[in-house]
């Protein structure tokens, strides 16, 4: 190791254990923290799930009763929606994206710890519930007038709305430093235009969550102070409206749905070119398909409310958007199945989860452009046929290329690659239980089967369908076990990666598997879209200043380089904060204060309330500067 590359280790990396467990803002360790919890609650998702395809496996069946079949259903939405699908899209946001734009860190290392033991917190404190029996079980969607406080006098659906509340916190703060980490700290030389689609996916997706997040929030507060504090928002009687719970809830929840999908497509826009030997086909307008998304996104949460009796025109109009937003996501389809057509596909594991995701995604697509149809819909408003459709939209568009980016990206963050056999035995039991659990919801769906009920008599039907579904479901569980059987074996036994195993064409790929704690040793100067496949596409800078308006990155001093947002120009040099307590410290007094207000003890939440500022003091404190060791300039 040369002398520069031990100063950028020692001035990167955690200096004691202790600071790597609690302290490091190393963004690779938190990606693969945020992709190792959100793993932990997918699995503790799916085994709710399965207990109630096994509740529903016949018809009269009593292994569940029903409040602990709506705790577990109100639950494993929650927790599939808030805890699995964003964070773990997010990992990868948190471990890929500095790599992928050339930086050496997130542009707020500190709240990109924050924000993950915010995250880690809140998941704690949502499944706490659990331990004091009063799990939330009012639906994941939680819809009033149903979950005030006289139709569900426990705490559990307190614990669910404060829980939300809490976790908008985390989800918030992350989308901020994506935004600002991907404008700012991108490598010299990449302008937009040179950005990896990932980028522009997890840009539209962070830009979505700011503006989707507040309503999702303020409901949950009006909820909250309805239950605790006796205030009448959903409350028809007392000049409260109704509606106004679900209009609010769906402004965020149909976004949520793209924000689900659009870094699932990114990581699609990485695999396939990769796998097709080809740039991407159409890169401006896949780049511009997710910005139209993020856009019309927010346009058709009403079509989630045509049974509710609104206004025929208002919901024609919704109605009509709700078909426009196909149109960017047909493009983008469209542009991958041009590249694998055009280019030379290579089948491997990851590509075989795209495949997989094209077809599901498809499916549930086509079923989807069904919903805008206002008489169908409330023919099929609360049966199983919706179950069916969002499941092949949110696994199809999330899990599979979730999958996808495991095999694709973990012999970067391991330095082993994934064993084949048992990456194979993983996709065909994915692929085959997932649909066996879920295409017959679509036939028992449009014969009458309604969503939410926690058994139902005989006579029916259903009992085959239902008996089908649960089959799949526990060969989806199977699928899941051999997932972790590979990553365990092949980090014990597997072939070494090395830098570039898929000869791809983006930057993560041009240094060592795993990473180093300092990414670059020298910063990357890009000169094409996809910098490892063409002639002098980059090069490697010596971090001399270029402009008058910075100095010299010093390793020493934990620097990095920030650019101009449009055209990636050398801008300015900026030191980054080091390792620190205070994230992890701030988000454990937030724990105490949100189980403060759900005991209704103020007093007590006051105290946690000036703790929490006391942290933030702690947090920004200037820091002492190291001071240069012998014989080094400062």
């Amino acid at each position: 190791m040369t002398v520069a590359a031990e100063r950028l280790e020692r001035s990167w990396e955690s200096p004691t254990v202790l600071a790597r467990v609690l302290a490091t803002v190393d963004h690779k360790a938190i990606g693969i923290r945020y992709l190792v919890t959100s793993f932990c609650f997918f699995v503790i998702a799916g085994t709710l799930a399965l207990f109630m395809r096994l509740q529903l496996a016949g018809a009269n069946q009593d292994i569940l009763s029903s409040e602990t079949y709506n705790q577990f259903f109100t639950m494993h939405g929650t927790t599939m929606i808030f805890l699995v699908a964003t964070p773990m899209l997010s990992g990868f946001g948190n471990y890929f994206i500095p790599l992928l734009l050339g930086a050496r860190d997130m542009a707020f290392p500190r709240l990109n710890a924050f924000s993950y033991w915010v995250f880690l917190s809140a998941g704690i404190f949502l499944y706490s519930s659990f331990l004091f029996g009063l799990a939330p079980q009012g639906g994941w969607f939680a819809y009033t007038p149903l979950t005030e406080e006289q139709f569900l006098p426990d705490k559990g659906l307190t614990f669910w709305a404060l829980g939300l509340i809490f976790l908008g916190i985390s989800t918030t703060a992350g989308a901020i430093n994506f935004i600002v980490t991907i404008f700012k700290l991108r490598a010299p030389g990449m302008s937009l235009d040179r950005m990896p689609i990932f980028c522009w996916a997890v840009l539209a997706t962070s830009a979505m969550i700011v503006l989707a997040i507040p309503p999702l929030t303020g409901a949950s507060v009006m909820l909250t102070t309805d239950r605790v504090l006796d205030t009448h928002f959903f409350d028809a009687g007392l000049g409260g409206n109704v509606l106004l719970w679900q209009h609010l809830f769906w402004i965020f929840g149909h976004p949520d749905v793209y924000i689900i999908f659009l870094p699932g497509a990114g990581i699609v826009s990485e695999v396939i070119p990769t796998f097709s030997r080809r740039p991407i086909a159409g890169y401006y307008y896949v780049a511009l398909a997710s910005v139209l998304t993020a856009i019309i996104a927010f346009g058709v949460w009403v079509h989630h409310m045509f049974a509710t009796g609104l206004p025929q025109v208002s919901m024609g109009f919704f109605a009509i958007a709700s078909i426009g937003v196909v149109i960017p996501s047909s493009i983008q389809i469209f542009a991958w199945l041009r590249t694998l057509w055009t280019g030379r596909p290579q089948l491997k594991l990851p590509l075989l989860f795209v495949l997989g995701f094209l077809f599901t995604f498809i499916i549930g697509g086509l079923t989807g452009v069904m919903f805008p149809m206002i008489g169908f819909d409330q023919q099929v408003t609360d049966t199983y046929f919706v179950v069916a459709h969002f499941h092949y939209t949110l696994i199809g568009g999330a899990i599979f290329p979730i999958f996808a980016g495991f095999y694709y990206w973990l012999p970067k963050m391991t330095g082993k690659l994934m064993n084949r056999a048992l990456g194979h035995a993983n996709f065909w039991l994915l692929f085959i239980g997932f649909n066996l659990t879920f295409f017959p919801m679509h036939i028992v769906g449009l014969m009458g089967m309604p969503r939410r009920n926690y058994t139902y008599d005989e006579g029916f039907g259903w009992a085959i369908y239902n008996l089908l579904s649960t089959i799949g479901a526990f060969i989806l569980a199977l699928s899941i076990a051999v997932f972790i059987l590979n990553l365990l074996y092949s980090r014990a036994n597997g072939e070494d990666a090395g830098p570039d195993p898929w000869r791809a064409g983006t930057l993560e790929w041009s240094i060592s598997s795993p990473p180093p704690a300092y990414n670059f040793r020298v910063t990357p100067i890009v000169r094409e879209r996809d910098p490892l496949w063409m002639p002098d596409g980059f090069d490697w800078a010596d971090d001399a200043p270029e402009t008058g308006r910075r100095r010299p990155v010093d390793p020493l001093q934990h620097e990095l380089i920030a650019t101009s947002v449009l055209d990636g120009n050398p801008d300015s040099v900026d030191e980054m904060p080091h390792d620190s307590y205070w994230p992890v410290i701030l988000a454990l007094v937030l724990l105490g204060l949100f189980y403060s207000l759900l005991t209704e003890q103020f007093w007590l939440a006051g105290l946690a309330g000036a703790a929490v500022m006391v942290a933030i003091g702690g947090w920004l404190w200037p820091e002492q500067l190291a001071a240069p060791e012998e014989g080094e300039s400062a």
